[in-house]
């Protein structure tokens, strides 16, 4: 499900739920070149995600719960086939939908010809001069089902988010409603379902407001009531004014966008540990990305909510239940809204604040376990706390493999490695010395941790930072992470001081070997 898809999405649950009504969610299936069940699969996913439920439509579990169902189905449009062929037969008996049976070829020189000549292309009609043998003759041959647009008409709408719009009819094409063996296309089916099941509003992306004037006919033609029509803008990428796009080639260069780079980074992070990678499905465009490296929902929902609307010219961080309570369609900005990952990630950091810790140390042992690391409820919940804010997508605690590490399979971020421990001349015996002190501590905790190093410290008349940096990197093998004492009275003297013995025993192979150079 694509990001500004689920945008517009949302904003029509959000006016069903804010306004008492009811939210419908219908599959659109006539496609029949389309694997249905493999592209449903992520759409129906994405709203249970995010909790958006729907009063009627296909069954589902959103939050574990069973929804779907209701008394306008079948849901799927590819079960509805009645609907569409008595609806065919009511505008051709009525006069207002003809058979035209003009060769596709025909059709595309017309049009060449009208861009040639800088005019507008508007259809031939020669199927309406057959007589009516010659169109009974001609029934089963090759043909489509067009509306007859009355030429001499015009088409307003009070579109609820871009004002009052209004098309000449007299510049348009007839459109196809129909093939030859009767499935409708998009612009018929549509408007027979919204007029089966009563749709009141129909909230969408901008790019359909030009199959606005054409349902618009058909909602008068079929003798349904018109809906009130809100096109939202589309959604662009971070920095620019081009839409989002979900093609490869775009993607690629989002990964060097300047916002969307550190959500790639995430990914490259994440995904490998997961045995995933980057593709059509799984980027940031999509919605599944963000379920899968660890965002939660409140923050994508708030990140959804501000794309294009406002509660105030103040107000960010929101509840889905403030949007709820205060979503209005005038509130819709009429240009393009720009996707921002940093807004994402600042709604990301607010919204796991929130979250108790039995819940995080739950998500968090489930990307453990996704990415083949065991260890004990009480390891991980202590790692939690440790970790405190760094902890900002629950997938963070697969970049702090320092704690799930065998001692024998730590290594060492080098760099850091010969600034911190390899260089300083007195690294290596203050390292030796806290290793020693360490072994008699009986205190392992984080107070006593700490209250053996101040007295280390000022037994040898230095400061903290002399000794710091060395033990954090003989400890975990990096330079940075969780506080010092937080995380040796996490890892335990079992693991620590081994780690300890195995960096000094590096150490004095690495400056053997610089000696020996």
């Amino acid at each position: 499900m694509h990001i500004g898809g689920m945008r517009t999405a949302f904003f029509a649950w959000l006016l069903a739920r804010s306004t008492g009504g009811q939210f419908i969610l219908r599959i659109d299936d006539t496609d029949r070149s389309r694997n249905v069940d493999d592209a449903l699969a992520p759409i129906l996913d994405a709203f249970a995600w995010l909790g958006l439920d729907w009063d009627e439509g296909p069954e589902h579990a959103v939050n574990g719960c069973p929804v779907g169902g209701g008394d306008h189905g079948p849901y799927y449009q590819s079960q509805r086939g009645e609907l569409y062929t008595a609806a065919i037969e009511k505008l051709l008996s009525s006069g207002q939908a003809y058979r035209d049976y003009e060769s596709p070829d025909d059709t595309r020189a017309q049009r060449e010809a009208a861009e040639k000549a800088k005019t507008n292309y508007v259809s031939s009609r020669v199927s309406l001069k057959l007589s009516a043998e010659d169109r009974e003759a001609q029934k089963d041959q090759p043909h489509v089902v067009r509306l007859l647009v009355p030429r001499d008409a015009s088409v307003t709408i009070d579109d609820a988010v871009r004002g009052e719009v209004t098309w000449s009819c007299a510049e348009m094409v007839d459109p196809v409603l129909a093939r030859g063996d009767g499935s409708p296309l998009y612009n018929l089916a549509s408007v027979v379902d919204d007029g089966e099941m009563g749709i009141t509003h129909v909230v969408r992306a901008e790019e359909h407001l030009s199959n606005t004037p054409i349902q618009a006919l058909l909602f008068d033609a079929l003798g349904y009531a018109r809906p009130v029509f809100a096109h939202i803008p589309f959604v662009t990428a971070p920095g620019t004014g081009k839409k989002l796009s979900k093609r490869e080639k775009d993607l690629e260069k989002y990964r060097t966008n300047p916002q969307f780079k550190t959500l790639y980074q995430v990914a490259d992070r994440v995904l490998p540990k997961l045995g995933l990678k980057l593709d059509a499905t799984m980027n940031p465009v999509m919605v599944a990305f963000y379920r899968t490296v660890g965002f939660l929902p409140e923050a994508v929902l708030n990140t959804l909510a501000r794309l294009g609307w406002s509660l105030d010219d103040k107000t960010e961080t929101m509840s889905l239940d403030t949007v709820v309570q205060n979503f209005t369609l005038d509130r819709v900005v009429k240009a393009p809204a720009g996707f921002d990952a940093d807004k994402l990630l600042s709604f990301q950091e607010h919204w796991i604040g929130q979250v108790p810790p039995d819940e995080k140390t739950r998500e968090a042992m489930r990307f453990l376990s996704a990415a083949g690391i065991e260890a004990t409820e009480d390891y991980v919940a202590a790692v939690v706390a440790a970790l405190g804010d760094r902890l900002r997508l629950y997938s963070d605690i697969l970049t702090f493999d320092e704690f799930f590490l065998a001692d024998d399979a730590l290594t060492y971020d080098e760099k850091n490695w010969k600034k911190r421990v390899l260089k300083p001349a007195d690294a290596g015996d203050l390292l030796t010395e806290y290793r020693q002190m360490l072994d008699g501590v009986a205190d392992w905790s984080v107070a006593g941790l700490e209250a053996a190093t101040e007295e280390f410290c000022q037994s040898r008349e230095i400061g903290l930072g002399k000794i710091v940096h060395a033990i954090r990197m003989g400890a975990t093998g990096k330079a940075a992470g969780p506080g010092l004492f937080d995380t040796l009275a996490v890892l335990g003297r079992d693991r620590v001081l081994p780690r300890l013995d195995r960096s000094l025993a590096k150490l004095a192979e690495d400056r053997a070997a610089a000696a020996e150079a």
